[in-house]
């Protein structure tokens, strides 16, 4: 390997359900190039949705070597590795390390009866004092039961169950392991940081805790990049590799959720939404009566990342821009949605606050934070003939900074400041209105691969570049922060009157939910 004076570059690794990314960092933070590989999945009836194992991982090969075509001399410079990527899911193999069948993705929802089921029962509560997060389909532990009801031969079959980055981190290293996060969400007690015997008791998948893997913190310790893999990758063998926290944490890490400032949340926008608070210790873990939300150790001793996740964030937006780019198709023009986007801002702002109340529930499969319902719509209330095309959009926009106020509250108080991120972080009219929504400063993330950037952070400090994660986000993540946007006092005192009227309709409209559900079910049948 080169001297220690020329290994320059921390590479992150994040692997998400469509595009598997590679990115090249200095030691200091700074990006200097990466590469990207689409990634794809299939979907078939009973709703499955499946990946190919081996498939990801020829993906994330192609976008290591892509990578050394970005970079000059990568393999020399090289310190670190570091893999984090999409959360949930199973991924199972057997002894000899071969994949046993195509991955359970997060979006697979063949476990959504059980999880009903469950949620209904008595055991909801007592596993969710345990894990601190709401049980939902996605989830590694309800898929397991799945499969032991209806696929006990593959269980059968298996040896380790994975997620994605920790299946990753087995074909960089050779090691079986996956991280705090995970271990805790999937079936876990979020104070230990590890699996739980009684948690899977709960569950009803004794039998499967056999699958789970070790624990291990990437932050804390390493493992060398093997021959096969190094050969594979063209990187030398023995770099440390780090195996990173799921995504969604190492999204918060990059995007600046942690902090010295003990009143700080993070909000990514992206097709979901996440809302996302740092406690320091277990007993400061607020929990909810709905017992909904998750609870994941952080990558820093003692601390824990609270979230609540909206299942639909910019797919309100893209809807109703492909709602106006199909009148124009009508006429014979022409319009993608970024033309439509660029005066977004502009328009958007210009119309009336608070004129509409939407509920941006848009998604199939219903919402999860801070509420559980599958048959929960989008809903708009208030319409009048004078109400344009921009009062909608505005409208849409300030459903999604309430729905993450509704988020905030379950976790509780209203952060003073919000880190946002994601797809959307850069719309200028979003963040005034989320500002106002919350009564809060937004400070927008202008890191353009903030997951990447968060694992590659835990191998800056498991490598000893950093002693510790506060001294690393100085470097990391604080230059990437813009200048603080103080909330409009005017326009947050009309979100704080409207904001109740929003809980009070989605309460009221459960039951109406349910009822349209259930037609449309009839209908089907007809």
């Amino acid at each position: 390997m080169a001297s220690a004076t020329t290994r320059d570059v921390i590479i992150g690794i994040d692997a998400g359900t469509s595009v598997v990314k590679a990115v090249a960092f200095t030691r200091d933070g700074r990006q200097i190039g990466d590469f990207a590989i689409p990634n794809s999945y299939t979907t078939a009836p009973g709703g499955r949705v499946e990946q190919d194992m081996q498939r990801t991982w020829a993906d994330t090969v192609a976008a290591l070597r892509g990578l050394a075509q970005a970079v000059p001399d990568l393999a020399r410079r090289v310190s670190a590795i570091a893999v984090t990527g999409q959360g949930d899911g199973t991924w199972l193999i057997d002894a000899d390390g071969r994949p046993v069948a195509p991955a359970l993705l997060w979006l697979d929802s063949r476990a959504g009866a059980f999880v009903e089921s469950f949620r209904a029962s008595e055991r909801n509560a007592a596993l969710y004092r345990r894990t601190g997060s709401g049980l939902s389909a996605c989830q590694q532990g309800p898929q397991l039961a799945w499969l032991q009801a209806h696929d006990a031969q593959m269980l059968a079959r298996a040896s380790t169950v994975f997620h994605c980055k920790d299946w990753l981190y087995f074909k960089l290293t050779g090691q079986r392991a996956t991280d705090p996060s995970e271990a805790t969400f999937s079936c876990g007690d979020f104070r230990t940081r590890c699996f739980d015997d009684e948690a899977a008791s709960l569950i009803g998948i004794s039998a499967a805790a056999r699958l789970f893997p070790a624990v291990v913190d990437g932050a804390a310790a390493t493992h060398p990049l093997a021959a096969t893999a190094a050969a594979e990758t063209e990187l030398p063998e023995g770099v440390p590799v780090a195996l990173g926290y799921v995504d969604v944490i190492c999204n918060a890490l990059g995007g600046g959720l942690y902090d010295p400032s003990p009143d700080v949340g993070c909000t990514i926008i992206g097709s979901t939404g996440m809302h996302m608070r740092l406690v320091n210790g277990a007993d400061a873990v607020r929990l909810n009566p709905e017992a909904t939300g998750y609870t994941m150790p952080f990558p820093v001793p003692g601390h824990y990342a609270q979230m609540q996740s909206t299942m639909a964030a910019t797919l309100n937006i893209d809807w109703l821009l492909d709602v106006a780019r199909g009148v124009l198709a009508m006429e014979g023009i022409a319009r993608s949605r970024n033309d439509l986007i660029r005066r977004l801002d502009e328009r958007v702002l210009d119309a009336r606050a608070g004129e509409l109340l939407y509920h941006p529930f848009i998604s199939d499969a219903g919402e999860r934070g801070p509420f559980v319902s599958h048959e929960a719509a989008a809903q708009l209330i208030g319409l009048r003939t004078r109400h344009g095309y921009w009062d909608l959009m505005r409208a849409v926009m300030e459903g999604l900074a309430f729905a993450a106020r509704d988020c905030y509250a379950a976790m509780g108080s209203l952060p003073a400041e919000i880190r946002l991120t994601g797809g959307a972080a850069r719309s200028r009219a979003l963040g005034t209105i989320l500002g106002a929504a919350l009564g809060s400063t937004v400070r927008v993330c202008r890191r353009e691969e903030a997951g990447a950037s968060g694992a590659a952070m835990i191998a800056a400090v498991a490598t000893n570049i950093y002693s510790n994660m506060m001294d690393c986000a100085e470097d990391w993540v604080r230059p990437y922060l813009d200048v603080a946007q103080a909330p409009d006092a005017a326009l947050a005192a009309r979100y704080e009157q409207m904001f109740p009227t929003y809980v009070e309709a989605r309460l009221a409209a459960r039951p109406v939910w349910k009822q349209l559900a259930a037609q449309r079910a009839g209908a089907n049948h007809v």
